[in-house]
């Protein structure tokens, strides 16, 4: 997948953007070097629909469901959601700082929004991923590889990772082995 200078996938068929208000500048201009996976489903458990990008970009209607009242005043987003067909929703440029990581710490630093890229896959902690879902995160991972060179095959983590007791996902659902051999 190619990314233009300004930090956007190519728009395609299986690629669109979505400008989300919740994004800030990297401080100083921060290099990336990590990357966080995550995932979600809303309402919980179940897939498909526009919920996610709705809540991504702030337009979530509290009446749809009995859980949306407990997170429509949260401003979060991600870099990219990977839907279970494979399509892809890009909210927030890499060169700026998505609002996905909340509280958390890599190796000591804190807030890692301000040096990571977060992608969100749809699903949840224990059901399995689609194969598409895997193979369109490996090709969007290795275009931000070359990228960033300080963003290495080790420096990919989930969300459980850097928000330790905080956040489960991508949860036991996610096949990291899988994942990295697509690498």
């Amino acid at each position: 997948m190619k990314i233009d200078q300004l930090g956007w996938l190519d728009q395609n068929s299986l690629v669109v953007h979505k400008l989300s208000p919740n994004q800030s500048q990297r401080p100083n201009h921060q290099p990336v070097s990590l990357l966080v996976v995550h995932s979600i489903s809303l309402p919980p458990g179940l897939f498909g629909g526009q919920y996610i990008e709705d809540f991504f970009l702030n337009r979530l209607d509290p009446d749809r469901h009995p859980y949306f009242p407990s997170i429509v005043d949260q401003h979060v987003s991600a870099h990219l959601l990977i839907k279970r067909d494979g399509s892809i929703v890009q909210f927030v440029s890499f060169l700026e700082c998505a609002w996905h990581a909340g509280v958390s710490q890599y190796e000591g630093n804190d807030n890692c929004n301000d040096f990571s890229i977060g992608i969100e896959i749809e699903g949840t902690d224990h059901h399995p991923f689609e194969q598409i879902q895997y193979a369109q995160l490996a090709e969007v991972t290795k275009s931000l590889i070359i990228l960033y060179p300080e963003l290495t095959r080790d420096r990919i983590v989930g969300h459980s990772d850097i928000a330790l007791g905080r956040k489960t996902d991508p949860g036991h659902g996610f096949d990291w082995y899988y994942f990295r051999e697509l690498l």
